[in-house]
């Protein structure tokens, strides 16, 4: 499995881009998850706590990708720190689906995602296997919480 995540670590320099997520494609790449339990962290590479919790998603990914979880991360950053987000993500091993948000009107955005949600980092939002949101994580949280709130829907 390390050599799978080093080859993936190795693919990501050639990607000088990141697809980027707004108000109307975020419905549609949850759409593309239906039927996994599907974790998406929203982060950016001045968010502290967003940086540390980072590889232990990607080992908790790991962990439970053959029981039917996905981890997408979405970097929050300006797109002229684009190539520092591809950076992070090649030194953590991120593996793909990671993209840049891009919105056209943050508010909606947010809104779109958990109307609770004002842009606070680190965000991470749980979605059943039909797509529905079922958990938010808004500000730091323990990954051991996260876990146990995934777990509880894998089968």
């Amino acid at each position: 499995m390390r050599y799978a995540l080093f080859f993936l670590a190795c693919l990501l320099p050639a990607q000088s881009k990141l697809p980027t997520l707004n108000e109307a494609s975020f419905p549609k790449m949850l759409a593309t998850h239906k039927g996994r339990i599907v974790l998406v962290d929203f982060w950016a590479t001045w968010c502290v706590p967003c940086r540390a919790e980072m590889p232990q998603l990607v080992k908790l990914s790991e962990k439970l990708k053959a029981r039917g979880f996905d981890l997408v991360t979405v970097s929050a950053d300006e797109p002229e720190k684009e190539a520092a987000a591809l950076q992070v993500l090649k030194q953590d091993a991120v593996a793909a689906p990671f993209y840049l948000k891009k919105a056209g009107d943050d508010d909606k955005f947010y809104n779109l995602v958990d109307a609770k949600w004002s842009g606070e980092m680190p965000a991470m939002f749980i979605y059943d296997r039909t797509g529905k949101r079922v958990r938010s994580f808004l500000g730091e949280t323990p990954v051991k919480d996260i876990e146990a709130a995934i777990q509880k829907l894998l089968p």
